[in-house]
């Protein structure tokens, strides 16, 4: 029999349909898989081995009563940013100490509605705040892929790393993530696997735990632009608890999209998205995609997206201050964790400082700063002014191509703790990503080549608001084009 850990989710659901094998043989499959990794790797932080087989079970019996689910027996993990019925919860922060809610987020509850299984819960960057998962109360996540003949340890990206690393070793079939300024597409980029950020409001926020509410957006990780559009079938729905929500009856068949010709579309090639230093590996594979987008049918045109020079700054200032905001309610005083004080100033600047790291709390004085008197017009105001300007680039863009195509990241994945003591080298990462949350477009990064060093590098489509079909396709398209079958080395087995 095939390992059943490397199958993709549609070839693992057409397994159990012919019954080659069951949902809980190909869950056990995944938990020796988690158990002989996971201490290489550190994706997971929680492994819900009696929850899984469990789930797998049930869905055994299901199948065998002729009523499979469109999920049915697929072992995903869950990025501990998405709260989870009984099982701990902690955003990877010490400020939530040891938090088990009593309720399901509302993109895993559809999850588990159509029959998905849950591994456990995934390593990320405390709060989802960096780009490099360094920031983990549970400690980094390691990229399973390397750099040449090096035993370097890489960062798999951040904030979803433990998704994308999970995704790439084999570990699960997919993965939730979230994306609040490139933190589904960069990781995806970083470890060779499909990563998809869908318009803001596709997916619910209830139930996912707060960074910046104008920009999160959850998505799914997988191992190719089908699979991610099958998990995103399932994630997204319209959610009366969640005032974001986007009230849409239609659901488009997005793993239909993804046979779907590209030719006569247009695709859209931004001048501003060529900055200096860029490596000549990211932009012949930018090239590359071009050519990959003609020889499959679609035009191409060169578009400005004159703002985007001040896309970064922007968010950078709009992220924190809904951060400081958000973070306001962990106080020491309801849930989480709590260190005593000689008074409750004292008990909530003691539970503070102890509870939220180094990156976190840099995120909030920023916050606080830029929304303080005599500072929020100047700074927070302009902000939003400028983010409006960055989504008009967009809508006119919009009006002459079909879909963008730029590069997901800047670079390949680099070395733990390479970046660490530089916070703003660290925010370029997030160069080519984060326009798509400050405009709230769907945008997907696939893998579509190898570095010099054998690392993967990866491009990007961004669509128009509410067309994810489109961008499947072209993602699809520029996926079979590009042939990619990297896989790291399983060098921990």
């Amino acid at each position: 029999m095939t390992d059943l850990t490397s199958l993709t989710l549609k070839d693992a659901l057409e397994g159990m349909a012919r019954k080659e094998f069951t949902a809980l043989e190909l869950t056990d499959a995944f938990l020796d898989a988690i158990d002989l990794a996971n201490p290489h790797l550190n994706a997971f932080v929680v492994v819900t081995h009696d929850k899984a087989r469990a789930m797998a079970k049930e869905s055994d019996k299901r199948r065998a009563k002729g009523k499979a689910k469109p999920l049915d027996g697929a072992p995903l993990g869950i990025k501990d940013l998405f709260c989870t019925e009984g099982v701990r919860t902690t955003a990877c922060s010490n400020i939530l100490g040891e938090f088990t809610p009593t309720y399901e987020s509302t993109v895993t509850a559809n999850l588990w509605r159509d029959g998905a299984v849950m591994l456990g819960k995934l390593n990320m960057d405390e709060f989802a705040m960096g780009s490099s998962n360094e920031t983990s109360r549970f400690g980094a996540v390691v990229n399973p892929w390397r750099r040449g003949n090096e035993d370097a340890k890489l960062t798999p990206g951040g904030s979803s790393g433990g998704s994308a690393a999970a995704t790439a070793a084999d570990l699960c079939l997919g993965a939730t993530a979230t994306d609040t300024g490139g933190s589904i597409r960069q990781p995806a980029a970083f470890t060779g696997t499909v990563g998809i950020k869908p318009t803001y409001g596709r997916c619910s926020r209830w139930g996912i735990v707060a960074f910046a509410s104008s920009l999160d957006q959850a998505g799914p990780i997988a191992k190719t632009v089908e699979d991610a559009a099958i998990l995103l079938q399932s994630m997204v729905s319209h959610d009366p608890k969640d005032s974001t929500s986007l009230p849409l009856k239609k659901k488009p068949d997005y793993a239909k999209a993804c046979g779907r010709s590209i030719r006569g579309l247009t695709i859209g090639v931004p001048e501003e998205y060529r900055i200096p230093g860029m490596p000549a590996e990211i932009e012949a594979l930018w090239a590359k995609g071009v050519e990959w987008a003609k020889e499959a049918g679609a035009k191409i045109k060169p578009i400005s997206l004159k703002h985007t020079k001040y896309a970064l700054p922007c968010y950078y200032i709009v992220a924190p201050a809904e951060a400081s905001s958000n973070l306001a309610r962990y106080d020491g005083m309801r849930y989480g964790a709590r260190v005593e004080g000689q008074s409750l100033v004292d008990a909530y600047e003691k539970t503070r400082a102890a509870g939220f790291g180094a990156e976190v709390q840099r995120r909030i004085l920023i916050g606080a700063f830029v929304l303080s008197a005599g500072y929020q017009e100047a700074y927070y105001l302009r902000a939003q002014k400028v983010r409006a300007r960055i989504a008009e680039d967009f809508r006119a863009a919009f009006a002459d191509v079909d879909a963008i195509l730029t590069p997901a990241t800047p670079s390949a994945a680099f070395a733990l703790g390479e970046k660490s003591g530089d916070p703003v080298e660290m925010y370029l990462n997030d160069i080519f990503t984060v326009t798509a949350n400050l405009a709230g477009l769907p945008a997907l990064a696939l893998p579509a080549a190898l570095d010099q060093q054998g690392l993967p590098l990866g491009l990007q489509v961004i669509g128009k608001a509410l067309d994810e079909e489109t961008v499947f396709a072209v993602s699809s398209a520029l996926e079979k084009a590009a042939g990619f079958r990297g896989k790291p080395a399983k060098w921990w087995s």
